[in-house]
C-alpha cells in the first residue's frame, strides 16, 4: 500500500513540473513563427515574410495581449522605464486586415527593447523592409535576440543585449544587421549593417 508521504511527493513534483519555465518555446502564429523563451519572457527569434505594403487598418484601440499556455511579459515590465514593447513583427507589415494586425500584439511577439532604438533606426529598418518588397519578390526576415548578457527586471522581462536582423531575398541572405539594445545616437539604419550575414 502506498503511503501518505509518496503521494504528498508526487503532488510536489507535478505542481513543480507545472510551473517550470521552458527555455524555448515554438510557435506558429501564421504570420509569424516565433521561439520564445519562458525563461527570460522574451522571444528568442521571430521570422515572418512581408505580405502587406501598404494597408491602412488603424491600430487604434489595440493592446498587447498575453497567452494562457505561455509565460510571457506583461505590461509591468515596460511601465516607468525606458524599454518600449518593439514588434518584432511589424504592426506596419501586417495592417492589411485587422486579424493579421491583432496577431501582431502579442507579447509572443513583443521585446523590451529601447524606446530610440525602436521608435528610431529600427522603425526606420522596417519601412524600408516595406520599400524593397515593392521591387524584390519573396522578402522574408529572421531576427535573432541576443541574450549573450542581459538585465533582469524586478518584475521577471530580461532585457536583452542586441538584435541581430537578417532580411531574404528569395530565400538567399541580402543584407544582416546588428543593434545593441541601447540609445543609438543615430537614426541610420545603415551604419548597422555587417558584412556576413550568419
Amino acid at each position: 500500500m502506498l503511503n501518505k508521504a509518496f503521494f504528498l511527493g508526487l503532488l510536489m513534483l507535478i505542481s513543480i513540473s507545472a510551473t517550470a519555465q521552458r527555455p524555448q518555446v515554438k510557435v506558429d502564429c501564421k504570420i509569424y513563427q516565433v521561439v520564445y523563451s519562458e525563461v527570460y519572457e522574451q522571444p528568442l527569434s521571430v521570422s515572418y515574410k512581408i505580405t502587406c505594403i501598404d494597408g491602412k487598418t488603424p491600430r487604434k484601440g489595440l493592446d498587447f495581449y498575453t497567452n494562457d499556455s505561455i509565460k510571457t511579459s506583461d505590461n509591468r515590465d515596460y511601465e516607468g522605464n525606458v524599454w518600449d514593447k518593439g514588434h518584432l513583427a511589424p504592426a506596419a507589415h501586417f495592417n492589411c486586415e485587422l486579424s493579421t494586425l491583432k496577431t501582431t500584439f502579442s507579447y509572443l511577439n513583443c521585446v523590451l527593447q529601447h524606446e530610440v532604438l525602436n521608435r528610431g533606426a529600427w522603425r526606420l529598418l522596417e519601412a524600408y523592409e516595406r520599400e524593397l518588397s515593392k521591387t524584390q519578390k519573396d522578402i522574408s526576415v529572421v531576427i535573432n535576440v541576443d541574450f549573450s548578457s542581459f538585465d533582469k527586471l524586478t518584475t521577471g522581462g530580461c532585457v536583452p543585449k542586441g538584435f541581430t536582423k537578417t532580411i531574404y531575398v528569395a530565400g538567399k541572405p541580402f543584407e544582416c544587421y546588428y543593434f545593441p539594445n541601447t540609445d543609438p545616437k543615430t537614426n541610420d539604419f545603415k551604419k548597422f549593417l555587417v558584412k556576413n550575414c550568419k
